[in-house]
């Protein structure tokens, strides 16, 4: 089989650019955008967070079973992505657009992100779902896993960085009509990359057998539960250090923003080198490395008492999180490669789908971890001088809690049966 050029695993990667712009720029400033400027009850837009969290996991292994089983001269996910992202970029640039006061834009913004988490779902679970069918030897999808997550970093900063220079002079709607442009375009340039190749005929197990099929393999379940808790570490990071920034660091306003740049900057590059790595060692050796990695670079935020320093170690943080970039959908990849050997289907989409429904539950367990130690450590919000115990609490949530998280990720993927390289 014909390896595919360079300019297409190009094309297909730019996708996580678009992917990674708008759930940043979503995930960041969404409830500050309809809490803080729009004014809607804090406790109204949590709701709908948590509605919008729970469909949103449902919907991942629904989408990934109904793929699978798609018939159509377009292939199986091609033709979600084709219809759904035109909409996607439109009722992401809807949500800046707010419609009605007071419970009518509360009912406004529930409708449309429930609207955009079946897009979301749809354009990007298809599109994850491509990775194993398009690339299929391990040089091929360390090449470009390196490549999409290389795009995605880039897409993060975007969706993080920008949003402030673009609303505090032109507004958040122009905002959300260039994010929503941006993600239409990679989205189109992706879609060009995407051709399936059409050796993979639809899925015919019933839900409940694919269910059962999927919990029965002991690869994807003990790497499902090892990329949970390093997604939970993921989520805790961005979370904990605007805290750390400014209470432990006594770091001004970017500060944040130093040690969120130093590890974006450094994983950039380093996705390569764990590309590289991989094709030598395999996924699963290679994995543990960089779990190793990032799990050991965590350690000084115990202890660093400068803005320096800790962007020193931020920086030391993105070489291993680089690694796990790339890793994760490589080795999951592998469990679907695998699984074909007892059904005779290729399932993607159910592999996919519930990958995301369960390591979708790492954000609401960081969710809980922060609000845990910020009541049990007695944090006062802009108090100048924090109790040693949120002191504590703000490091242990950099070092101590990550570092227990990954400890346990390390035990899962040694128990990960394919040894292969």
């Amino acid at each position: 089989m014909a390896e595919v050029g360079l300019g297409r695993k190009i094309a297909y990667s730019s996708g996580n650019l678009s992917v990674n712009l708008i759930a940043q720029a979503f995930a960041t400033y969404i409830v500050f955008y309809y809490v803080d400027v729009l004014g809607v009850r804090p406790y109204l837009i949590t709701t709908a967070m948590v509605i919008h969290g729970i469909v949103n996991a449902l919907l991942n292994p629904l989408f990934g079973y109904l793929s699978d089983r798609t018939k159509s001269r377009w292939g199986r996910r091609v033709p979600y992505m084709l219809f759904g992202m035109v909409p996607l970029a439109a009722l992401f640039t809807a949500m800046w657009f707010p419609v009605g006061t007071g419970a009518a834009l509360f009912w406004y913004f529930l409708i449309v992100i429930l609207a955009y988490d079946i897009l979301f779902v749809m354009v990007v679970l298809n599109y994850s779902a491509l990775f194993p069918e398009l690339f299929v030897t391990i040089k091929e999808r360390a090449a470009v896993s390196s490549w999409r997550q290389m795009l995605g970093i880039i897409g993060m900063i975007v969706g993080v960085a920008l949003p402030p220079l673009i609303y505090g002079k032109l507004g958040w709607g122009v905002m959300g009509v260039i994010f929503g442009a941006i993600a239409l375009l990679f989205f189109i340039v992706m879609l060009a990359g995407s051709k399936e190749k059409g050796n993979a005929s639809e899925a015919t197990i019933g839900f409940w057998s694919a269910l059962r099929y999927t919990f029965s393999n002991k690869a994807f379940v003990y790497y499902v539960i090892g990329s949970l808790l390093v997604q939970f570490t993921f989520a805790l990071l961005p979370a904990t250090i605007p805290f750390f920034a400014k209470y432990v660091l006594g770091a001004e306003d970017n500060g944040s923003t130093i040690l969120l740049g130093s590890i974006f900057l450094v994983a950039i590059p380093c996705v390569y080198i764990w590309g590289r790595l991989v094709q030598r060692w395999g996924p699963r050796q290679t994995i543990i490395m960089a779990v190793i990695c990032y799990m050991v670079a965590l350690i000084p935020f115990l202890f660093v008492t400068t803005l320096a320093a800790a962007a020193v170690t931020a920086g030391l943080v993105g070489i291993g999180l680089a690694g796990l970039m790339v890793l994760l959908e490589i080795m999951l990849s592998e469990v679907i490669d695998e699984d074909e050997k007892r059904t005779r289907e290729r399932r993607e989409g159910m592999y996919f789908g519930m990958n995301g429904f369960i390591v979708r539950w790492g954000v609401s367990l960081q969710a809980l971890t922060t609000g845990i130690v910020l009541e049990a450590s007695h944090y006062v919000k802009d108090a100048v001088h924090q109790t040693d115990a949120a002191i504590l609490g703000f490091r242990s949530m950099l070092s101590l809690i990550p570092i227990a998280a990954l400890l346990l990720a390390v035990l899962f993927f040694t128990l990960y049966p394919i040894r292969k390289k």
